[in-house]
């Protein structure tokens, strides 16, 4: 089955050049070997033109927030590509730079590549450095560049608008999913119909910018002499790569849905799925996610209720998958919706709608009952038991229970100078040590903390107007935080990581 044409983009006008040695894939966002409509037109295109194919993943270093948490996760993914492609006809290349601009330099190792190219195929991702670098290659690549789109259920180019609100949103995915549902990408697209062999990297390119050495880069002290910061380190708990993400995927769907709907909000009974950091960096795509899910629960089209814009009544599956439904079709594909639609500013205080830019404006000279600078947060230094645990699981662990990062983005609000003030805290820490961060999904939920997505609420309060108000009173009030509290709460958290010891000790 083709790609759809709306997932296809073509990012300059040079030709495809059928004399090519090669089809080139250029794999940047959409890490993985399944599930990917960028690796399958890669596949039909090699096919169409009876040429090798040969999968390009490099890691760069000049990017904001580098580190060994961050190098890590995605060279352990690379690491599953190797194995899996080790002796199959499709080429695989990794590239991890050994120093910032390494890769650009003798002419730049893509377009070197890509002059012994039919085609380059790459992935489009609407956040980040990723358009930039885009931007950056397009015309230096001498062959056609094509993008294509595989980060959401929901085609990027679908939507002719940006969506303000959720239920918006979601009425609009409800009346147009089951027309999407059948082209979803092949589950195994290297099975099968093979390709002519790829007869491997040309010496002299090796010579200039060897391969990887993975397992060297992954063993103890392996990151330390690329100049990325080496305090924030890895989380051993969570390990890239395709491989464990499908793993956890069904571990969820096989022990934790069922809890999901009741249990997700409370710390305690950690009834979340982990699954972000691996949609984040590709490893993991939704569609595999909705398929798996909707399989599992005997799920048919005919089902599927009239549009209604509510996040329950529309699947008829059981409450819990619906939930989960609706967090990923709804919420994270609504910040991709704004991040493609809106490039230039989907990270801009100024993005807020009027309603919280005027009521936050409105307070801005409020007095705060503290104010904490960037340094005090990042180490926990709050009077507030809550919000330090927040912190010390972001530091510690790459990641903050869904419910605690609401209350934690609420609270850097009300101990901030200022709004902007707040936001820029609230983007540091979230993009240095969330395994998630830098991703649309992520600045909405930094986002939703100052009004965006939400609506104005009464009463009116100091500092946050009529933005939505939540202490850590009511937190503790609701949410079952003792087992949390006592892991991450004081000094004597067990088993600090590498960062969390700089910070804290």
């Amino acid at each position: 089955m083709p790609i759809p044409a709306i997932r296809l983009t073509d990012a300059n006008e040079a030709p495809i050049r059928g004399e090519g040695e090669y089809v080139l894939y250029w794999m940047i966002a959409h890490r993985r070997l399944s599930w990917n409509f960028a690796l399958d037109h890669a596949i039909d295109e090699a096919k169409r033109l009876g040429k090798p194919l040969l999968i390009f993943e490099p890691l760069r270093v000049r990017y904001e927030w580098a580190s060994d948490r961050l190098h890590r996760f995605i060279i352990e993914g690379m690491r599953d590509h190797a194995a899996a492609l080790r002796d199959h006809p499709v080429g695989y290349y990794p590239y991890v730079e050994p120093h910032a601009g390494a890769a650009a330099s003798s002419g730049g190792l893509l377009a070197t590549l890509a002059r012994r190219a039919c085609l380059v195929i790459s992935d489009e991702y609407p956040c980040f450095f990723l358009p930039r670098l885009i931007d950056a290659v397009r015309d230096r690549v001498p062959v056609r560049l094509r993008l294509v789109d595989s980060s959401t259920v929901m085609p990027l180019r679908l939507a002719d608008r940006t969506f303000t609100v959720a239920h918006s949103y979601r009425r609009w995915m409800q009346k147009q999913i089951l027309d999407v549902l059948p082209d979803f990408p092949r589950p195994r697209p290297l099975a099968g119909g093979r390709l002519p062999p790829f007869p491997g990297v040309e010496a002299k390119i090796l010579r200039r910018w060897p391969a990887a050495d993975l397992d060297r880069l992954l063993s103890p002290g392996g990151l330390d002499s690329i100049p990325i910061d080496h305090a924030v380190g890895p989380c051993p708990e969570t390990v890239g790569g395709d491989g464990e993400a499908v793993r956890r995927l069904r571990g969820f769907l096989k022990t934790g849905l069922a809890a999901y709907g009741d249990d997700r909000n409370h710390p305690d009974r950690r009834a979340t799925s982990g699954l972000s950091p691996y949609l984040h960096f590709g490893h993991l795509s939704p569609h595999q996610i909705v398929s798996e899910l909707l399989d599992r629960e005997g799920w048919t089209p005919d089902r599927a209720a009239p549009a209604n814009g509510k996040n329950h009544g529309f699947w008829n599956t059981s409450e819990t998958a619906e939930a989960f439904l609706d967090q990923l079709l709804t919420w994270r594909e609504l910040g991709f919706n704004l991040s493609h639609r809106q490039p230039d500013d989907y990270d801009r205080y100024e993005s807020l709608p009027d309603w919280a830019l005027k009521t936050l404006d409105q307070h801005r000279r409020d007095p705060r009952p503290t104010i904490y600078d960037l340094d005090q947060f990042e180490r926990a230094e709050t009077h507030d038991e809550i919000w330090n645990a927040a912190q010390r699981e972001l530091v510690s662990t790459g990641a903050m229970h869904n419910y605690l990062r609401m209350l934690w983005g609420k609270l850097i609000l009300h101990w901030s100078a200022t709004p902007e003030e707040a936001l820029r805290v609230m983007v540091e820490l979230n993009n240095k040590y969330a395994l998630d961060g830098r991703d649309p999904n992520s600045y909405s939920g930094i986002f939703w903390t100052l009004g965006r997505y939400d609506r104005p609420w009464g009463p009116t309060r100091p500092v946050f107007g009529n933005v939505r108000y939540m202490t850590s009173d009511s937190t503790r009030r609701k949410l079952k935080l003792k087992g949390y509290l006592a892991k991450f709460a004081g000094p004597g958290t067990p088993e600090k990581s590498a960062a969390e010891r700089k910070l804290f000790d």
